[in-house]
């Protein structure tokens, strides 16, 4: 089977000279989208998206189109537009590289975005690690600031915009909406409960729409091209291009943008498959915090639609592939660990579960495990999940369940009487942590 290659769009200007400047951005029909939205009214773009189907890209995959119907129609209070640019899933990579390379996409999907909702003013949240991304960010909003398009009456058609970069402090948890709003009003990252959701009282009680990066950057192929070219990509219920972050034993990992759908054994091809030829074992469709996949799921359509029906989520089509040589207890364990530092601690099944979790894990790798320490992990998850604010405990659950679903058979194994000699365990791990 041969991979057609696929016309980038998302990516199109990412391997042009100096792709972020604005020059560049405007000798490849940079900012032409604003024109056109401009002319039009806000109600006409937000049905416009509807009509696309474009869903977030984030994770959940909301229809973006509804979400922005929910702003209110009056201006009695500001409206904020807030971008999610903290990529803190692991194995999430697309956000930042877009960010890099074609800063000026995002601008532009922001302006068209602020104009739907009526929202003058718009935070550009990233993660604090990323550092020279900021930089890039900062340089293009000076950019197009100075071109005329940010500020006061724009292009000269009345609308005016303000947008500011705010630097995150590198918190996993300030990837959940509501968390990311209260670090942005300078309190620690924690989720809010919900209701009252973001669009009725989100930054500083007004309302907010909270949208991903890739989700805004696709807003202006939209409005040049129309919903029915974009609807020509992917699949009835999940249409458009996507950008998938292939990482782990993989001859080439990456970024590859293909068509919502696309499966697992088509990605492979891409990415020159497996690395030295070791058969796939598992892998996530979309990072750590999605139940994982083993090789039974290669021709699974990486949509919403084709990763639930398959007992996954699509996430953030963070995709983490695993060869044999990885002991997946050992994996589960180190995504575990993660889980256990990330929760912000609000609530007691997340923070006491994860921290528990942890050390089950961590007893049974060492060799040390029981039987019941399975029916005991089971149980702490079933405990965590749906009862915690956000669902990072839903998450951190994932790889555990998923993993002695398909792999109980080497949880076991670690539960032995007669454990396996170290010598003999050292090559499965020794795999895992290359």
């Amino acid at each position: 089977m041969t991979v057609d290659p696929v016309t980038p769009v998302l990516t199109k200007r990412w391997l042009s000279p100096n792709s972020w400047r604005l020059e560049t951005y405007e000798q490849l029909e940079g900012y032409t989208a604003i024109r056109k939205a401009l002319r039009g009214t806000p109600e006409q773009l937000v049905q416009l998206i509807k009509d696309a189907g474009l869903r977030g890209r984030g994770g959940a995959g909301f229809p973006a189109g509804v979400k922005w119907s929910f702003m209110p129609p009056n201006e009695d209070k500001p409206h904020y537009l807030v971008i999610n640019a903290d990529e803190g899933e692991p194995g999430t990579c697309k956000d930042i590289p877009l960010m890099m390379a074609d800063p000026h996409s995002l601008i532009e999907g922001c302006i068209i975005a602020a104009y739907a909702m009526r929202s003058h003013h718009c935070f550009i949240y990233v993660r604090g690690e990323a550092l020279h991304c900021i930089r890039r960010l900062n340089a293009a909003v000076r950019e197009a600031y100075g071109a005329g398009y940010l500020g006061k009456d724009i292009l000269g058609s009345g609308f005016d915009l303000d947008i500011t970069i705010h630097a995150g402090a590198g918190a996993y948890i300030c990837g959940e909406e509501t968390a990311l709003l209260d670090s942005l009003e300078g309190r620690r990252g924690q989720p809010r409960l919900k209701p009252p959701f973001p669009a009725a009282s989100g930054l500083y009680a007004a309302p907010t729409t909270v949208n991903n990066v890739e989700t805004i950057a696709s807003a202006p192929f939209i409005v040049n091209a129309g919903s029915g070219w974009f609807r020509e990509m992917g699949r009835e219920k999940s249409p458009g291009p996507k950008i998938y972050s292939i990482s782990g034993h993989v001859e080439k990992p990456g970024q590859y943008e293909c068509p919502l759908g696309t499966t697992l054994r088509e990605l492979l091809e891409l990415a020159g498959g497996m690395k030295d030829g070791i058969p796939l074992k598992f892998w996530t469709p979309g990072g750590s915090s999605t139940p994982m996949f083993t090789a039974e799921h290669l021709d699974t359509p990486l949509d919403f639609e084709g990763a639930a029906e398959a007992g996954s989520m699509l996430g953030t089509t963070a995709v983490m592939v695993f060869n044999e040589t990885v002991s997946v207890p050992w994996a589960v364990m180190k995504w575990t660990q993660f889980y256990e530092h990330e929760s912000c601690g609000k609530c007691t099944p997340c923070r006491e579960g994860t921290y528990w979790l942890a050390q089950v894990l961590e007893r049974m790798v060492e060799g040390k495990g029981t039987e019941e320490d399975i029916d005991t992990l089971l149980d702490v998850c079933d405990n965590i999940l749906g009862r915690s604010f956000c669902a990072l405990g839903d998450g951190a659950v994932s790889p555990i369940t998923s993993g002695i679903k398909y792999f109980r058979d080497e949880f076991l194994a670690l539960c032995e009487k007669q454990h396996p000699s170290k010598a003999e365990q050292t090559p499965a791990l020794a795999g895992a942590s290359s």
